[in-house]
């Protein structure tokens, strides 16, 4: 069971306000990708995006980022380090895609 709980989720669109439906990351070693943002959330008095790589197939598993606000107000998208910060967010995302 998740510590987030569903009735917790705010709804939000911070990264799209910001950045628009498509986001371009670049990953350790300055390779590109195009990600299209498919939900995000605040919970638990954190913010969080689920993106989907524009160059996988349908099937492939969507990215959970952690979004951190810049002290100059920007955004940025981050890996999410915690293990169990990441499971926590998998399964509430899970349960907020696949409600029994």
């Amino acid at each position: 069971m998740t510590e987030y709980r569903a009735d917790q989720v705010v709804w939000t669109t911070r990264v799209m306000d910001a950045f628009g439906k498509i986001v371009e990351l670049q990953d350790e070693t300055g390779k590109v990708s195009y990600y299209s943002v498919e939900k995000e959330f605040d919970v638990a008095g954190n913010s969080y995006a689920v993106l989907r790589n524009d160059e996988g197939r349908d099937e492939d598993e969507p990215e959970l980022l952690k979004i951190v606000v810049l002290p100059d107000g920007g955004l940025e998208l981050v890996t999410i380090d915690d293990d169990e910060e990441w499971e926590n967010v998998a399964e509430l995302y899970d349960e907020l895609t696949f409600p029994e």
